[in-house]
């Protein structure tokens, strides 16, 4: 059993939202729920009567009731609160609440002198109902879809909220795409109008996107019309069809109407990855993001009015989608755009504890990078983090090292909350929980209405073991549909080809004995030494003990003369420092004491940067299909396509051997 590092006091169990929710739901229905397990349980079996009471605990807005809650469990093609209307938009702003609803930032070379832009409810909701005018005034109706190239600035949030309150369909990418990678997402989407940010800044760089825009705008035919967004520091050099300005129009008080939509109607366009392919269009719908949301949001992640989340995203990641449905619970959200590692590693750490963010979400990947970082920050040095309640991670597995890294060095106090889900769900299978004791290495449970198991290959229910990670009845938050996919055959292969009728994510997980989760790695790209399967993760972690190692990705290769899989592992180098024997054998011993001897690679090799997607993920299955010999088609889906070359150079190495 895994070492638990943190137990949250009888006073705040008392007052978490998931306890009011337990005891509120024990009198409505006259059961007793005597600890999380018994909840959870009860919520997959009586899936429809869940979601009915929390719909009536969490107080959604809606125009007109539904007729029933779920026609049927078939996956896929279950139809969530026919007849029921609502609007997303009317969720974040219809209600009266006061104070501070955004929190933006840019990176800065001097933490102590970051600016911060703070934007109120009211003059959100005055910003939106402007905004909503402007789309009118340019045509843009129910069921258009409008597309955003922006960065993380509260422009974006205006823009995306105007769209859901009119019932047009918002989809965004990051500015830092290249012209292929925003084609390739664009030309399914066909929006009829683009924002565009006119610039930003990384790294202490600007970054103009005059050429990409333009570039953008001639690609797709679809698009009547570019507003350019402005940015809070540096100049524009380019400038749409109308500016941010002009399109807003005169400052007086608009009127802003909330339409109101069928529960599934179309509010998120989202994307995979498209690291292997052109990237899937996900269609998601404005009642299902906003329940799923809500649900994981006040009762996993313990967010109440006035509380302050920040989660370091960008407008190309799920995770801003997800942050921005925390406005519906009348709590701040923080906006950083930048570097999170400028001028610093520290930098965004010291923002959190200036501002009293009481929620701050990051990547596995970025507390790595902390912990690794020489010379090593030390106890106490971040901050006193007075406000912060929970830290929230997503992205990548966090080992168990990372996980005493956080409670040594950065509070011991605190809710460490794994999340896992993804872009196809715009949300989590499995999550935090505020009443349970945090254990090293493991997300802490599986969400409330959330029927997800382990299978094996013969898709029979394995615990305590690995497996891949199922869910076998329907969410809310699952697809509407993929764009271009008329009879949904897109859809069924991406899911549901493996186990008929139940959803299969793709991730390799296991679920512990005392309710935990351990998530080992993408299941495609699963190890598979002498038929014994490995998730990645675990060798990941084991490389943790060695502060020289900055980064890994390791894939599984079978050479042209044999028949069985063997371990290439590529690992990223402290600076100054070159792979050599001694390392090589320090990486080899680690792992065989960590794990065992099967998880030791055949190969060892270094590489300039562990290669990534644009949000921070690593892309093992890219680098096993080169191995293979595979062409990794869709390269601008990357952050650092260059080091797939040296993967390829080290192929031909790799090849060299075993002629």
């Amino acid at each position: 059993m895994s070492e638990i590092l943190w137990q949250p006091g009888e006073e705040r169990v008392a007052a978490s939202n998931l306890t009011r929710f337990t005891n509120w739901l024990a009198k409505r229905s006259g059961r007793t729920f005597p600890n999380y397990d018994a909840l959870q349980k009860w919520s997959v079996e009586h899936l429809a009567d869940f979601w009915e009471a929390f719909l009536e605990f969490t107080g959604v807005m809606f125009s007109e009731r539904h007729a029933r809650v779920l026609d049927s469990h078939q996956m896929p093609g279950a139809k969530w609160f026919q007849g029921m209307r609502l609007n997303f938009a009317k969720n974040i702003l219809g209600r009266n609440v006061q104070g501070p609803a955004i929190i933006s930032m840019i990176e800065s070379s001097e933490i102590d002198k970051t600016e911060f832009n703070r934007i109120s409810f009211e003059e959100l909701k005055n910003l939106v109902a402007r905004c909503a005018r402007g789309l009118q005034n340019l045509g843009i109706q129910p069921g258009d879809r409008v597309a955003g190239c922006v960065a993380n600035v509260p422009e974006a949030i205006v823009a995306a909220l105007a769209c859901a309150s009119l019932g047009a369909t918002w989809s965004s990418a990051s500015p830092d795409f290249g012209i292929d990678a925003l084609c390739d997402r664009f030309l399914q989407v066909e929006p009829k109008l683009i924002f565009a940010s006119t610039h930003y800044r990384y790294s202490g760089k600007t970054y103009h996107t005059n050429d990409v825009m333009k570039r953008l705008h001639q690609r797709i035919p679809s698009v009547r019309t570019v507003v350019s967004v402005p940015y809070p520091v540096g100049e524009a050099t380019f400038v749409g069809d109308i500016s941010w300005e002009d399109f807003l129009g005169n400052a007086d008080q608009a009127s802003l109407y909330f339409n109101p939509l069928p529960f599934d109607h179309p509010l998120y366009i989202l994307f995979s990855s498209g690291t292997t392919g052109a990237p899937k269009c996900m269609i998601h719908g404005a009642g299902g993001t906003l329940f799923q949301h809500r649900k994981e949001l006040q009762l996993h992640c313990d967010i109440k009015p006035g509380d302050f989340l920040l989660y370091f995203t960008t407008c190309g990641w799920m995770m801003w989608n997800w942050q921005l449905s925390a406005l519906s619970l009348g709590a701040t959200i923080g906006l950083y755009d930048g570097n999170p590692g400028y001028p610093e590693l520290t930098a965004l750490w010291r923002l959190v504890d200036q501002l009293g963010v009481t929620h701050f979400g990051t990547s596995g990947r970025f507390i790595e990078s902390c912990m690794k970082h020489q010379p090593p920050i030390l106890p106490g040095s971040l901050g006193a983090f007075e406000s912060l309640k929970t830290i929230l991670y997503t992205g990548s597995p966090l080992s168990e090292a990372g996980f005493r890294w956080v409670y040594e060095t950065v509070k011991k106090d605190v809710h460490l909350a794994g999340i896992s889900g993804g872009t196809d769900i715009v949300s989590c299978f499995v999550l935090g929980n505020p009443n349970l004791p945090v254990r090293a290495g493991e997300i802490q449970c599986k969400g409330l209405g959330v029927d997800v198991a382990a299978f094996d290959e013969a898709g029979n229910e394995v615990h305590d073991q690995p497996g891949e990670l199922v869910c076998r009845q329907p969410l809310p938050c699952m697809p509407v549909g993929f764009l271009n996919d008329r009879d949904g055959e897109k859809y069924r292969s991406a899911y549901f080809d493996i186990y008929p009728g139940i959803w299969r994510h793709g991730d390799y997980v296991t679920f512990t004995a005392h309710g935990g989760v351990i998530i080992h790695g993408r299941s495609d790209a699963t190890l598979n030494p002498a038929g014994v399967r490995i998730g990645s993760a675990e060798i990941y972690s084991a490389l943790d003990q060695l502060p020289e190692i900055k980064g890994a990705v390791v894939a599984g290769w079978i050479p042209p003369t044999q028949s069985d899989e063997m371990i290439v592992l590529f690992v990223v180098l402290d600076k100054g420092l070159k792979l050599d024997k001694q390392i090589e054998e320090r990486i080899r011993k680690t792992i065989r004491t960590q794990r065992s001897p099967r998880h030791i690679p055949q190969h060892i090799f270094q590489l300039s940067e562990v290669p990534v997607t644009r949000s921070g993920k690593t892309v093992e299955l890219s680098v096993k299909a080169i191995l293979a010999g595979k062409e990794v088609t869709n390269q601008s889906a990357l952050a650092n396509p260059h080091v797939l070359e040296e993967i390829q150079q080290i192929r031909e190495m790799l090849l060299q051997l075993y002629v």
